[in-house]
């Protein structure tokens, strides 16, 4: 999909959405979002670009590639910002592969220690919304009509599952050096020990992140009373982080609000609600970014 398309999937996605909720309501609760709880919130995301800026370094060195933290720091916030910008939500992952690669001479391990470290989030993510949603659908006793609401969205990763399955299996037909080199990298820095307990408790401290940004946020505008409804909204919210993984919209912009849209009323909340929360998130995130602008400006690269 083309860059221009996906922004304009984007801004069409949004626009659909709001056409079916009421702006006015969106518009009170995003202004019920304190400013001390939104400074929180990009606080907590430093954190998380801290954190995954340090597990890219440890799967770098598993795969003896030099990174220093500083510049591991510098390359995060550059790419995070790109990915924020720029549709897909990979691009600026594939800049700072690319650019480690230069640097440290090891092109090939480079883009390996990105793609490793991306997917060790990747999976915790998935593992933590599977099991904040399934609790959700027993705990609400919707599981059906979850199912049913959730059908399309369903169809549509099981779609692009199936299409990298069959570009994978293309490529390994075709390059089985190569693969056979991912998968040797892949033990190294994620499957051995004590690799495996590094990236697992990493990642589980990134996705906290991701969720303490929720969390900060739907605190301070007033979203729950107690620690049920806690739960639930963070458990609608670890939906919404795996809906944002699907790459056809800028920085999840669109595709997170829709399903948000589309989630809270299932559990009895206003989707303006959920919709306002999105976007308080999104809105955080990218002001958060905005260090990378700086290192963009700059031009250094990550300095092993």
């Amino acid at each position: 999909m083309s860059i221009g398309l996906r922004w304009v999937l984007t801004l069409l996605l949004l626009a659909t959405t709001a056409t079916f909720l009421d702006i006015s309501a969106i518009g009170a609760e995003l202004g019920d979002f304190p400013v001390p709880m939104l400074l929180a919130a990009m606080a907590i995301s430093v954190l998380q670009v801290l954190v995954s800026a340090w597990r890219w370094r440890y799967t770098a060195g598993r795969l003896a590639i030099n990174l220093s933290f500083a510049g591991a720091v510098r390359e995060y916030y550059l790419a995070t910002f790109l990915n924020q910008v720029l549709p897909g939500g990979v691009l600026g992952d594939v800049n700072r592969a690319w650019r480690h690669g230069l640097d440290s001479g090891s092109r090939l391990g480079a883009v390996h220690a990105v793609m490793i470290e991306r997917l060790s989030g990747q999976l915790v993510m998935i593992s933590v919304a599977l099991g904040l949603g399934t609790w959700l659908a027993f705990y609400q006793g919707r599981i059906i009509g979850m199912l049913s609401d959730l059908g399309g969205l369903a169809v549509a990763v099981a779609a692009v599952v199936m299409i990298m399955l069959g570009l994978a299996a293309r490529f390994w037909a075709r390059g089985r050096g190569y693969v056979h080199a991912l998968r040797r990298d892949i033990r190294k820095s994620l499957l051995s020990w004590p690799a495996i307990l590094v990236q697992v408790s990493s990642s589980a401290v990134v996705v906290a992140t991701y969720l303490g940004v929720f969390a900060v946020l739907a605190t301070g505008a007033g979203h729950w009373a107690g620690p049920s409804e806690a739960l639930t909204v963070m458990a609608l919210c670890s939906l919404l982080l795996l809906a944002m993984a699907v790459p056809v919209s800028v920085a999840g912009w669109g595709v997170r609000e829709g399903v948000a849209a589309l989630l809270w009323p299932l559990v009895g909340l206003p989707p303006e609600q959920g919709v306002a929360l999105s976007v308080g998130y999104g809105l955080a995130v990218l002001v958060s970014s905005l260090p990378g602008v700086l290192f963009f400006l700059n031009g250094r690269r990550t300095g092993c």
